[in-house]
This record gives C-alpha cells, sequence and structure tokens, in this order.
C-alpha cells in the first residue's frame, strides 16, 4: 500500500527536553516537528494476524488525552506503556477496508467504531490464558498491556504496531470492532467512545435519585458523564461547572439541573446545597455540607483540590479527567469528611445495567440506536489532517473557539 501521512508522537530525551522547556512560551513549537509531535509520511501498518481488520478512517476525535500528551502534561508513570513512534487517535467512526482470513461477522465496506483499548484478545491470548481481569470483562483493567504480539501500548492511537485515526488507516482486532447501525449518524458515532468513558464512570456507583451531584468541567468528559447519566435514567439534581457559554448551553441541552458559571464557584455550590463556608487562617475556604457526589472531569489539580472541599462529609468524588502528578492538592476534607474516592479510566465489557452485563460501546450504541441519546452535534469542527496545526492552535483558544468535539474528517 502507499504511504500516508500520520500525525505520530515520537519521543526522545532532547525533543521531551526542547518542549518542557519552551512550550509553554510556544505552544505551536509542541507540534512543530522540534519537540515530539509532527505530521509524518509513514507506511500503513501491516495486519498483526487474521482476526484483524484493516479500517479506513471516517472520522478521527481530537481527544483531551490527546491533547495532553502532546502538552507533555502527561504522567511519566504511563511511559512503560507505550513504544514510539506511534500514531495518535482513538476515537474513530471508520470502514472496513481489509478483513483477515479469521474475522467473521463483518464485511468489508461496513461502518464500525473501535473499541480502543489492547486487552488480552487484541495481544493474541487464547481465552484460557487471559489476565484474570479480562476473563472478568474488566479490559480497561489488563495485566498484558505490554505483552504478547504487540508493542506496548493502552489503545489504538498510542501503540505503533496499529496505528490510528489521525491517519487514513490502521490495524483493529475483531474483538475490537462494533457494527454502527444505519439509524446512528457518523458523528454521533465519533462519540461512542467518549460516551463510553461517561457510562463507566456513572454504573461504577450508581447515583440516586435524590442526590445533589455536582459535574466540575463542561469539557467533552463533563458533558459525556451528564449525557451517561440522564440516558441511564438519573432524576437526580444535577449541578454542571461551565467556564464557556457554549459549555454552559451544552449542558443545559444534555439535561443539566443548573449550570454554574463565572463568579464564586464556592458561593454558587453554597447557595444551592445549603452549605457553610468557612476561612481557614490560611489557604482556601472549608465548606460545612455540599453536594453528595462530585464528578471531576477536568483533570486539573485546582479541579480535584476544589472536588473533595465541594462533597459533603460522607460524599462521594469520582475522578473521571486523566489527572497527573498533582501539585497544591490539600487531602484533609479527605480524611476529615471520610469522602469516598471512585476513580473512573476508559470501560469494560462487565458495565451491569437493566439486569445484565454490557460491554460499554455495545450499551452506548444501544442507547443510541434506541433514541435516548443523540451526541452528534456536539462534533462542531472538522478539519483534514494536513490542517492539524491549525486545530491544535484552534483548540488552545477556547475563549475565542467554541469547540465541544473537533475532529480529522477523511
Amino acid at each position: 500500500m502507499a504511504a500516508m501521512q500520520a500525525v505520530q508522537f515520537n519521543f526522545t530525551y532532547a525533543r521531551y527536553g526542547l518542549g518542557l522547556a519552551l512550550g509553554k512560551l510556544y505552544p505551536p513549537l509542541l507540534w512543530s516537528g522540534l519537540s515530539c509531535t509532527s505530521l509524518r509520511e509513514v507506511d500503513p501498518p501491516p495486519l498483526p494476524g487474521a482476526q484483524w481488520a484493516r479500517v479506513d478512517t471516517i472520522l478521527g476525535g481530537i481527544c483531551g488525552t490527546d491533547l495532553g500528551t502532546i502538552g507533555l502534561h502527561t504522567s511519566p508513570y504511563y511511559s512503560p506503556f507505550s513504544d514510539f513512534p506511534f500514531t495518535f487517535g482513538h476515537e474513530i467512526i471508520g470502514r472496513i477496508r481489509e478483513l483477515g482470513p479469521e474475522v467473521s461477522g463483518f464485511e468489508p465496506g461496513q461502518r464500525v467504531v473501535i473499541e480502543p483499548t489492547l486487552w488480552c484478545a487484541p495481544r493474541g491470548f487464547a481465552q484460557d490464558d487471559w489476565c484474570e481481569y479480562c476473563q472478568r470483562g474488566q479490559t480497561n483493567r489488563c495485566l498484558n498491556r505490554t505483552n504478547g504480539d504487540l508493542a506496548p501500548g493502552l489503545f489504538i492511537g498510542s501503540c505503533k504496531d496499529t496505528g490510528g485515526a489521525w491517519s487514513a488507516n490502521f490495524v483493529a482486532h475483531q474483538s475490537q470492532l462494533y457494527a454502527v447501525p444505519e439509524s446512528v449518524s457518523d458523528e454521533n458515532a465519533l462519540m461512542v467512545e467518549p460516551l463510553a468513558c461517561g457510562l463507566h464512570a456513572a454504573l461504577a456507583d450508581f447515583s440516586a435519585d435524590d442526590e445533589t451531584i455536582l459535574i466540575l468541567g463542561a469539557g467533552t468528559i463533563g458533558l459525556v458523564t451528564l449525557a451517561a447519566l440522564r440516558a441511564l435514567g438519573s432524576q437526580a439534581r444535577i449541578l454542571v461547572s461551565a467556564r464557556y457559554d457554549f459549555q454552559a448551553e451544552a449542558a443545559r441541552k444534555l439535561g443539566a439541573s443548573e449550570v454554574l458559571q463565572g463568579g464564586d464557584l464556592y458561593a454558587q455550590v453554597a447557595e444551592c446545597t445549603g452549605a457553610t463556608l468557612l476561612k481557614p487562617k490560611l489557604g482556601k475556604r472549608v465548606v460545612s455540607g455540599g453536594v453528595d457526589r462530585v464528578y471531576e472531569c477536568v483533570g486539573s489539580d485546582a479541579a480535584l483540590d476544589d472536588a473533595i472541599r465541594l462533597a459533603r462529609a460522607g460524599g462521594k468524588v469520582g475522578l473521571v479527567g486523566v489527572p497527573g502528578i498533582a501539585k497544591g492538592v490539600d487531602w484533609s476534607a479527605i480524611f476529615s469528611q471520610e469522602l469516598t474516592l471512585l476513580a473512573s479510566t476508559e470501560y469494560g465489557h462487565a458495565e451491569h445495567y437493566a439486569g445484565k452485563d454490557w460491554s460499554a460501546f455495545a450499551l452506548a450504541l444501544h442507547l443510541m440506536e434506541s433514541g435516548r441519546v443523540d451526541l452528534g452535534w456536539m462534533v462542531n469542527r472538522r478539519y483534514p489532517l494536513a490542517e492539524y496545526k491549525q486545530a491544535l492552535v484552534d483548540l488552545h483558544d477556547k475563549k475565542r473557539q467554541p469547540i465541544i468535539k473537533a475532529v480529522f474528517a477523511f
């Protein structure tokens, strides 16, 4: 096959150091080719085995995780789970181009979404040899992400052997393919992967209808967490903090009870819940009272600190945004308030809903096909891959660019 263009991440200590030193002063350097991210001419990845398919990208989403990697914000904790260079792109709708001889149930030309997680099955382990977590359907906890037939990588879009959706085509294992129903648009299908993250977070400990919930952040992850709660039937009172007007509008459209925007977030939460704000001798305010549950969907140090301060005694804090190395987070509230922290990463095949266990992707597609959720309108900016630099510039300027979900369109 002919060579193609791909946006790739290629770590070297020199490139990483240059990006760290100058990226904050001039962010475009981070994707200029001088640091770790660049547009390159690459050969399409070969099929790793008989149970693999080649998929042509229709839309490839630009995720906050991708932006964190490009911006060198991702913790070095994840570095053993990647090999370089890898092609970005794990939010994907595509069309099957080629099938390995052992793939069944799919046809060339068929639209599919890709569950990108590289768990035991894609890595070539026979079912009897799957790790204990994959045996239970908890594929997001797989113990073999550096083992098997593939290079290290948590998912398609961070593994050098699979490629990713920031290129014209890539490869996926048959266990990762989900047929897209005719009634589900390309844009809605592109949102299956982020919605699956929201479903996993919501179903990990589903909220009661009499709870007051605060979702911190109205970016994509905050919005899909809200969408998941409402699509699954939650009648809880849900407060959403939003920075920009377009985010506030999106949150209302998805069923937020109240949107907290501008002004003093702590005072707004106190007014909504009847909490009392107390001023310590030094530092941020202490909340006596607060919400029953917080979903932290930003991944920043400040948002994490706010999340544990704004939950009531005995409350719960769901960590949905991808954190880094936290600085300036006071963990005293966790101890003083006896909070329960519930971390949520990716999704699995054992999401319990309506009396049975689902793959999060299958559940997301079911909810879309049945008309209970349509997120296609969130895809509100498209770029050709050749304009990836402009896309990244725009995504760093939310004040002037009201982008909810940007995609590369092929």
